[in-house]
């Protein structure tokens, strides 16, 4: 597996954690806080969407602190 660097998590009040990563080669990465072993794996389309989803806003309730 490439040399992760992860992101802190970001965590939902009593949901999972998930963590944002890259590697060296730029390659972006997304996992279940505590499982960065196996990343979540998903089309280019199902990606694209959460792009798009996460620039409309819908998941700005991620990001607050």
């Amino acid at each position: 597996m490439a040399d992760i660097t992860w992101e802190d998590p970001y965590c939902a009040e009593g949901a999972s954690c998930y963590r944002l990563g890259v590697d060296q080669d730029g390659n972006s990465y997304i996992a279940v806080a505590g499982r960065e072993d196996t990343p979540l794996v998903d089309t280019r389309e199902a990606l694209s969407a959460l792009i798009r989803d996460i620039k409309a806003g819908k998941a700005d309730h991620l990001l607050d602190e």
